[in-house]
């Protein structure tokens, strides 16, 4: 590389002192006046500065293919490629060929361009991984040991695979799917499309989604602060999966008084929604509506409240008259308090949560009777992490059955969860529980620990608050 420069230095010293020649003696030929106008200076001038230009531009590419072929040559593939190329001439009888400066770099450029070829981005390869969604992998281990002669649970399962895919459509609309692998079975737990360009406003959803009934029948099993959900979640609004049917979803945001931030939710469900809603026809439709309060209290405090009702027909009738004929009602209400400390502490948060669930249920009464269980159910969590790595937490609950009113199960859980990354938990919960067996009045202890293993893979978007 200094040879080269220094090359280039002394071609054009050379140019320059080569134009000084020319100009004296243009100027001191029989042709040229005694003394020359200004234009011819200009003139003369300007052919020297061009022809000074175009040499030094030649100067600059000479010395730039010099750098892009000494800048080949010093990788380490291409040294073996050179090697290898010499040792090829050698065998052939042109090693003098092969050691001149002049043949090394083509040899090398010649390989090296066949081997680099398939590395360029851009191109076709570029464009097919824009137009791939986003893909993630998330693993739910559970672990259960001690005694629950209620609700047993195995002692080890793989509880839930979830494979998401995340993309946008276009500029009006965007498309989330999670596909759940049990040891059950596959599920589309949610897939559906939503539109974010519409008139007025509005957010529509289309496909199979979990309801925007409260909070916690919104939130996946991996996104929980707990391994297990509440007891008033399982015994009234569905279970697990909870209202979670195909339909259509319409939001708004409403006007609310200063500082507030109200949002208003309408949906309709095809009205199948395991334990809780069945459609026995075609019209026999599921509605949920939700309405929800958002307010910041100071920099660091918000709160969060909300309003949600759901009607649809009661599954698991056993009867030959009209099933049709019999609804189950759900009301709820939920509250949420945050603390985050933005400013202070990145890792140090806090969240109070309630929900509040009163379920109306038609059905026949031992004795073929038609009647309406109204039960009740709550539960209030608290959750607090201590650092980055640390989060500490608690759970009360109590409930009544939605088939049996008189029937009331209480319990409450402690957890503890470790953060070895944003990518990965572990989590233990110590779950105690009173529980309501046949007969009013006859209850089972049950004390179980609870181990969690969480891991995720790829870019998943982050769920609803």
């Amino acid at each position: 590389m200094k040879k080269a420069v220094m090359v280039s230095v002394i071609l054009l010293l050379c140019s320059v002192s080569r134009a000084q020649e020319i100009a004296p003696a243009q100027a001191s030929g029989p042709a040229q006046p005694a003394t020359l106008g200004p234009e011819t200076r200009m003139r003369t001038l300007e052919q020297q500065v061009h022809t000074l230009a175009d040499e030094v531009a030649l100067l600059r590419g000479e010395l730039e293919a010099l750098r892009d072929a000494k800048s080949i040559d010093a990788r380490p593939e291409n040294r073996a490629l050179l090697a290898s190329a010499h040792l090829e001439t050698g065998a052939v009888g042109s090693s003098s060929v092969a050691a001149t400066p002049e043949a090394a770099p083509q040899v090398s450029q010649t390989q090296v361009s066949g081997s680099a070829q398939p590395q360029t981005f851009g191109g076709a390869t570029g464009n097919a991984k824009l137009l791939n969604p986003d893909i993630s992998l998330i693993g739910d281990f559970i672990g259960t040991a001690g005694h629950n002669n209620v609700a047993p649970a195995p002692s080890m399962e793989l509880h839930e695979s979830e494979v998401g895919f995340q993309a946008i459509i276009d500029p009006y609309s965007r498309a989330d799917a999670f596909i759940s692998f049990g040891e059950t079975g596959v599920s589309v737990e949610e897939a559906y499309l939503t539109f974010t360009s519409l008139p007025a406003g509005l957010l529509m959803k289309v496909g199979k989604m979990r309801a925007d009934f409260g909070k916690v029948n919104t939130i996946h099993n991996h996104a929980l602060p707990w391994i297990d959900r509440p007891l008033a979640t399982n015994n009234l609004v569905g279970g697990e999966d909870g209202i979670d049917d195909a339909g259509i979803s319409l939001s708004h945001f409403i006007a609310a008084p200063k500082g507030w931030f109200m949002e208003g939710t309408a949906q309709v469900y095809r009205g199948d929604s395991d334990d809780l809603f069945r459609a026995y026809r075609r019209q026999d439709l599921g509605t949920v509506g939700h309405l929800r309060a958002y307010r910041d209290l100071s920099e660091s405090t918000n709160l969060d409240l909300g309003a949600s009702y759901a009607r649809g027909n009661s599954a698991g009738l056993a009867t030959a008259g009209k099933p049709s004929a019999f609804f189950t009602n759900l009301y709820g209400a939920d509250a949420t308090l945050r603390w985050k400390p933005l400013r202070r502490a990145v890792y140090k948060n806090f969240l109070l949560r309630t929900e509040l669930f009163w379920s109306a249920r038609d059905q026949l009464s031992p004795l073929s009777i038609f009647q309406t269980q109204h039960a009740f159910g709550m539960y209030s969590s608290a959750e607090y992490r201590i650092n980055r790595r640390w989060t500490v937490g608690g759970r009360f609950d109590r409930t009544g059955h939605a088939t049996a009113a008189t029937l009331t199960d209480t319990g409450f859980s402690g957890i503890l969860t470790y953060w070895p990354s944003e990518f990965s938990q572990i989590r233990g919960q110590y779950r105690f529980g009173h529980l309501a067996v046949a007969n009013p009045g006859d209850f089972s202890n049950a004390n179980e620990f609870l181990f969690q293993f969480l891991f995720v893979m790829g870019a998943h978007g982050a769920h609803p608050f």
